[in-house]
């Protein structure tokens, strides 16, 4: 018997070996000292042309306003300018340690939701992007956007470099944690601290108060014959055809379909009341968004059913093609693959050739304030978005192949404090090109 054991634990113990040996292999693909270089000044791709290039499909309407806003700052511009840095990583050597990237890591994608159990969140929540792909692509875009939050909450570029290897020394401490617990309780990793850093201890509030019935007040109106509807909001939300309102009342039927049985249960109970198009985020300005009021349990009992169009993630074109038909299936499989607990009702459809990502439109979210930034607010919120990124790719991928390439992290961390200080350079001067490029009317901004 104790033969058999040593056996297992033999196979076990060179099976570790070969994948932390397989993780240091790669930096014959990628070499630690390189981890850290930036797209060279004569970069292979024209930035501004990329940003119009992924303009197409999208409503036209809608692009003056999404231009609007991502003129606002450098921030606003690289969160809705994800296929400009996906260029640029993918013109670059990478690792070739492969996770399910949430693709879109930055420090606004993190927030608080509510759990299948009740229970609130604070995790990445915004997957639009998510695709397989190397770990370092995710690692450097989050590293980036918290030198340009940092900026933009006022903080010194010595403060953003602090920040960013205090994300980068909790990303390299979790992950080398990570490869040494057994895999179901890594795959469970719990973050300890999250409601004492102040950025997220506000966003834990906010998504606290956040209700259904919250919605129904700022949304809907009652009709003369005490019925509710949506009313229009200009330039946020407006009332659908009867046409389109009926097209996506019918997406419904397969939406349903990709439920789990038991919640297809608790959906049946809700009836559909009204649809509108709603305008959200930055990067996902342009895309059709669509919002269905469904009533429950009587007037006080409402869903909100946001259905978010899905296109091919920016990434695509530069690795495997994603296995899913459907984009929005694609979004639904990565966030499973990434989030320990996700939206009760996340699901997918599709509505006249489009795909749609199918989820709750306020399941308690709490969003992050760049004011909340201030202080030590950049540097506390850095350390769980580490810990949170390098969970998502542990539960993804394998942590010991990322162990393995790290080694001694020292050399890793000064690495990726190194290029998202230069990346948030690089960002900041397309943001002026973009700029210069409204002033010259190649892009349209609401007036």
């Amino acid at each position: 018997m104790s033969g058999d054991a040593d056996l297992i634990l033999a196979s076990e113990g060179r099976s570790r070996r070969e994948r932390l040996q397989g993780g240091y292999e790669r930096r014959k693909h990628l070499g630690r000292a390189k981890f850290g270089v930036l797209p060279t000044r004569k970069r292979g791709v024209n930035p501004l042309q990329v940003l119009q290039a992924a303009a197409k499909g999208r409503v036209p309407a809608l692009l003056r306003l999404k231009y609007t806003r991502m003129s606002a700052s450098p921030f606003a511009f690289f969160r809705g300018s994800v296929p400009i840095m996906a260029a640029d990583l993918a013109s670059q050597p990478h690792t070739g340690i492969i996770v399910q990237l949430c693709g879109d890591a930055h420090v606004q994608n993190l927030g608080c939701y509510g759990a299948p159990d009740g229970r609130l969140m604070f995790d990445l929540n915004d997957f639009d992007e998510t695709i397989a792909g190397p770990w370092e692509w995710d690692v450097k875009r989050m590293a980036a956007s918290i030198v340009l939050a940092g900026l933009e909450s006022e903080h010194t570029q010595s403060s953003c470099a602090g920040a960013v290897e205090s994300f980068a020394d909790s990303y390299c401490t979790t992950i080398e944690t990570l490869a040494e617990e057994p895999i179901l309780v890594a795959a469970r990793h719990t973050i300890h601290r999250i409601k004492s850093a102040k950025p997220i201890s506000a966003a834990w509030q906010q998504a606290e108060r956040a209700q259904p019935l919250d919605l129904l007040k700022r949304y809907t109106e009652e009709t003369g014959k005490g019925a509710i509807r949506f009313r229009n909001i200009d330039g946020q939300l407006w009332r659908l055809s009867s046409e389109k309102r009926q097209k996506v009342l019918v997406s419904l039927g397969a939406y349903r379909e990709s439920l789990p049985p038991e919640r297809v249960h608790l959906f049946d109970f809700f009836r559909p009341i009204d649809v509108a198009f709603k305008v959200v985020g930055t990067g996902s300005v342009g895309l059709r968004n669509y919002v269905v009021l469904m009533g429950g349990n009587g007037r006080r009992d409402p869903l909100f059913l946001q259905i978010k169009q899905e296109v091919h993630s920016a990434y695509e074109c530069y690795l495997q093609a994603s296995p899913y038909s459907n984009g929005g299936q694609r979004v639904v499989m990565g966030q499973h693959k990434i989030q320990p607990l996700s939206d009760l009702l996340l699901g997918w459809t599709s509505i006249d050739g489009h795909d749609f990502l199918v989820r709750q439109l306020n399941d308690h979210k709490g969003s992050l304030n760049l004011l909340n930034l201030r202080g030590n607010g950049l540097s506390s919120l850095a350390v769980i978005a580490g810990e949170l990124l390098a969970r998502g790719h542990a539960r993804s991928g394998d942590a010991l192949h990322i162990k393995g390439y790290i080694g001694s992290a020292g050399k890793i961390i000064k690495a990726i404090a190194k290029y998202g200080a230069g990346y948030a350079e690089v960002t900041q001067g397309d943001f002026h090109a973009f700029q210069k490029a409204i002033g010259a009317g190649q892009f349209k901004t609401a007036a």
